[in-house]
């Protein structure tokens, strides 16, 4: 399987990244480990977690289980070289530390507790899960407003993390940084605020990034290419829409649909139509709709991972039988068609 670095540094993580969202909630402690073990032998490198998982939904109890789960196959296996492991810092408003923001006074004990639980001695990958000034991710672009940001306070926020996460990195705890829900503004000052303050320059962005949400294309990407910085793409599946199992009215049992009804603002009038069209292309050049999906987020010029989840070890092999494949220039063309007749569908 083919290995990206991550952004500038000698870390090496396959094209293709296991999620982990769903163990504790839809998966149990047994099914995430017996994931973890299917997509470490197809090749996988690479897991993404973070501290709020699982979702669906998130839960104060919950908080942390997720991580629990990785660390539980760790301690017991022994593989924690085998991968590279990525987790997440929540941001403002999150139910842990009581909604508090990312700051130097929560990196550490942050930090500290996600390794406890994960059962290791470093994090691969520390990624702040989205800006304490706001995102328009989580479909929040259409009503977004920065207009009541203050420009002095992100500054010195970032001159203050930045020097936290240097003391982390000195220590041996993490090894790199990372950023998610981000903006191209937000993705430009990070990077200027590691040239400032010599600190770990972010490596990567995990936004959400499908067929059917390609925010990311413009501004983000032209920041990931002269910055270095890698897109991790989540949600490539459109939590299960391009799938087709939701079209004609379809919810099926157990699925994300079932529990969270309007997939967090992605079923739309729209959505569904659009999903017709990228199901048509897959049967048109005889390809199952999940792999096309998934390959044509792999090869994005900016993409240095994917990262997809399941809940059942029959979804799992579903995306790991085509790791490899490549689209060609005529079904790349009728994609694009696709989009430009169904951009934003929500």
């Amino acid at each position: 399987m083919k290995k990206n670095k991550l952004g500038r540094t000698d870390i090496e993580v396959t094209d293709f990244c296991l999620g982990s969202m769903t163990w504790g909630t839809q998966n149990t402690a047994k099914e995430g480990h017996a994931q973890i073990e299917r997509a470490l032998d197809a090749g996988i490198n690479f897991i993404d977690t973070a501290e709020m998982y699982p979702v669906n939904p998130v839960r104060a109890e919950t908080i942390g289980r997720t991580e629990e789960i990785i660390g539980e196959w760790i301690g017991s296996s022994g593989r924690r070289s085998d991968f590279v492991l990525a987790t997440k810092h929540s941001g403002e408003g999150a139910p842990v530390r009581d909604g508090a923001g990312i700051s130097s006074d929560t990196i550490r004990p942050t930090i500290e507790a996600s390794l406890k639980r994960l059962q290791t001695d470093y994090i691969d990958l520390y990624q702040f899960h989205w800006p304490n000034r706001g995102s328009y991710m989580f479909r929040k672009n259409w009503q977004f407003d920065p207009s009541s940001q203050n420009r002095a306070d992100t500054m010195a926020h970032m001159d203050d993390c930045m020097a936290a996460l240097q003391d982390e990195v000195t220590r041996g705890t993490i090894r790199c940084f990372g950023l998610s829900n981000e903006s191209a503004w937000g993705l430009t000052q990070w990077a200027n605020a590691s040239d400032r303050n010599d600190g770990p320059r972010p490596v990567s962005v995990q936004n959400e990034y499908s067929l059917l949400a390609r925010l990311a294309d413009t501004d983000v990407a032209e920041v990931c290419h002269n910055e270095d910085i890698g897109m991790l793409s989540y949600s490539p599946l459109a939590a299960g829409l391009l799938t087709g199992k939701y079209q004609n009215g379809a919810v099926p049992d157990k699925s994300r649909m079932a529990i969270n009804g309007d997939l967090g603002g992605r079923k739309t009038d729209r959505v569904f139509k659009a999903v017709d069209a990228y199901l048509s292309i897959a049967q048109k050049h005889g390809l199952d709709p999940v792999h096309m999906a998934m390959a044509w987020a792999r090869q994005r010029p900016f993409m240095t991972s994917v990262i997809f989840g399941a809940t059942s070890l029959d979804q799992l092999d579903v995306v790991l039988s085509a790791l490899d494949l490549t689209l060609g220039d005529e079904i790349l063309t009728d994609i694009d068609a696709a989009h430009k007749a169904h951009p934003m569908p929500y």
